[in-house]
């Protein structure tokens, strides 16, 4: 949140002494005319040697058709990289122009741009801006922006969460996986907090709310750094493509959603009590790219989809949800970029990106609301796969050929996360932005572990026998039989990843085998049946799933025994 520097503008004054002009102070003075042009400049993210900033002009002048607003630094920042303007810089001077499609403002009206920069030393906010060649009041400052007499608050933000800090141990998760033969081996483990109902933000069922888990994390936090990983999971008409997470809010609730679920998870947030926590969200699984892959005409369409992509609602939530918990200075948002399995074809990847940043700048969202994307939660795609590669061939087949990659351009989740981040970045989104693996259950372990490449009789012979994702199909997703936990949690384990994460703790299932009666709005997906044939988002392959499934989120003992016995790296 950024405090509010107001200048009055000296030069004017005088002006308005000898000519009689309205004085310009700041708006909202009674009986004063307002100042022409007022900036809001936010640095929102900083680091050692690097910043991202969002500005916002607004005109409180005649309507213009075209802008250009201009700074000088007084340290030695230099831009590189911005978006929704032009930005240029010679010196110490900066000039920002509109684009094609956002130079109007009218009276009144605002317009926003953001950037990312470099710098050493110290990175003040600039003293003075003009638009048009007219002096603006400044409204500056910012979570990471102290100003000269404010040392700084708890919650500046810094370029990855999770480095250099422990990272929260859910004590009801714990609990659960310490009552199970052998569980005591990860019951220390970090994984997220699903608040995936409204109940869930005070307590349902006996369980601890979100401020029950934030004191807890305050505990556990003691002299260090502490991030707490949460999960916003409740937007309306959630999960259009399955029905084993459907939510409680119908399609047309968003106004619902917005002031029964994220305002009240943000004031919480908001608490200068846990200022001192760092505040991870990934943000509405399985739901941005259900409008690119599973709407009409793909064949993989469904009613659902094509309802929440022509309502708009998806987008709103997530841009609400963006904008809301995004202006709590502690919180990191991270969006959901699906997974390689689902996404990483031509017609899927680009589009995906394109869907994530409409949300990211509606509904109030900048890009600057976006600390990265979360790959692969509650699925199981293999992190690498180390015997075969997308570029090798066989008897003049490209691996891309083989019924298992289908034509994918990706062969497993790091490589896919990592292009796909670069996505982001190619087309506007701050070249920070970090990418969260969940690895939680892509181990693939055991004894179907294969230790080298498949045969090369053909192409699908040496995919299939080399693959570590022993699945029939990467469209299964639901309590896969073979599976076992993958990587334990841990910061900055490979380029451009922030770090891997077991965002869906092990031992909760992934949904029903067969339909069960609860008040949580959760129904019964036939992917979580093991006698279930397919449908074409799994090319019509049999399920995969475990037997006896309970509800999605509730304990699944076999299941967490399944990933234990054939965990990579073994327990």
């Amino acid at each position: 949140m950024s405090r509010t520097r107001t200048a009055l503008l000296a030069a004017l004054a005088l002006v308005a002494g000898a000519s009689g002009t309205a004085l310009a102070v700041a708006p909202g003075d009674a009986g004063i005319a307002a100042v022409p042009c007022t900036v809001d400049y936010k640095v929102q993210n900083q680091w050692d040697t690097g910043f991202t900033a969002a500005v916002t002009i607004t005109n409180n002048t005649t309507a213009k058709s075209s802008w250009s607003l201009k700074w000088a630094y007084a340290g030695n920042q230099k831009v590189t990289s911005g978006w929704n303007a032009k930005i240029s810089q010679s010196g110490t001077a900066v000039t920002a122009a509109n684009e094609s499609y956002n130079g109007t403002i009218g009276t009144g009206g605002s317009v926003s741009f953001g950037f990312q920069g470099s710098y050493s030393g110290t990175n003040a906010v600039p003293a003075t801006f003009t638009l048009d060649g007219v002096t603006c009041n400044v409204d500056g400052g910012g979570p990471t922006d102290p100003g000269p007499t404010d040392p700084g608050t708890p919650g500046t933000r810094v370029d990855n969460p999770y480095s250099g800090a422990k990272v929260y141990v859910n004590p009801e998760w714990a609990a659960n996986a310490a009552a199970e033969p052998g569980g005591s081996r990860i019951a220390n483990q970090p994984t997220g907090v699903w608040l995936d109902r409204v109940a869930a933000i005070n307590g349902a069922g006996g369980k601890m709310g979100l401020r029950a888990h934030l004191d807890e994390a305050l505990k556990q936090k003691g002299s260090g750094e502490l991030a707490v990983q949460l999960v916003i999971y409740d937007l309306p008409g959630r999960d259009c493509a399955a029905l084993a997470s459907n939510g409680e809010f119908g399609p047309t609730d968003i106004d619902k959603y917005k002031t029964q679920y994220i305002d009240p998870i943000a004031a919480i947030l908001a608490d200068p009590k846990y200022a001192s926590l760092r505040i991870v969200n990934t943000v509405e699984l399985d739901s941005l790219p259900n409008l690119v892959t599973n709407v009409s005409p793909r064949n993989t369409a469904t009613p659902n989809c094509d309802t929440m992509k022509a309502n708009g609602n998806y987008i709103k939530g997530v841009g609400y949800a963006l904008n809301k918990l995004g202006d709590v200075p502690n919180v990191y948002n991270y969006v959901d970029a699906g997974h390689h399995g689902w996404l990483g074809w031509d017609d899927n990847f680009s589009a995906t990106v394109q869907t994530i940043k409409q949300a990211a700048t509606a509904e109030g969202a900048t890009l600057n609301d976006v600390q990265g994307f979360i790959t692969n939660t509650a699925n199981y795609s293999a992190l690498k796969e180390p015997n075969f590669t997308i570029n090798d061939s066989v008897n003049g087949k490209s691996v891309r050929e083989s019924k298992w990659v289908d034509w994918n351009r990706y062969v497993d989740e790091l490589s896919y996360a990592q292009a796909f981040r670069q996505e982001a970045v190619n087309q506007g989104f701050p070249s920070g932005v970090g990418i969260l693996i969940d690895t939680s259950r892509n181990g693939w372990g055991g004894s179907a572990r294969p230790t080298g490449p498949g045969a090369k009789t053909d192409v699908d012979t040496y995919v299939d026998g080399g693959r570590l994702d022993r699945r029939l199909n990467t469209g299964n997703w639901c309590n896969q039989s073979g599976a076992g936990l993958g990587e334990r949690p841990q910061a900055s384990p490979a380029a451009g990843i922030d770090a891997y994460v077991w965002i869906k703790p092990p031992g909760e299932s992934d949904g029903a085998s067969s339909a069960v009666p609860n008040d949580e709005g959760k129904g019964f997906d036939r992917m979580c049946d093991p006698t279930y044939t397919g449908n074409p988002r799994n090319n019509n392959h049999m399920s995969g799933a475990l037997p006896n499934a309970p509800l999605s989120g509730h304990w699944f003992s076999a299941q967490f025994q399944e990933l234990m016995k054939n965990a990579y790296p073994a327990l």
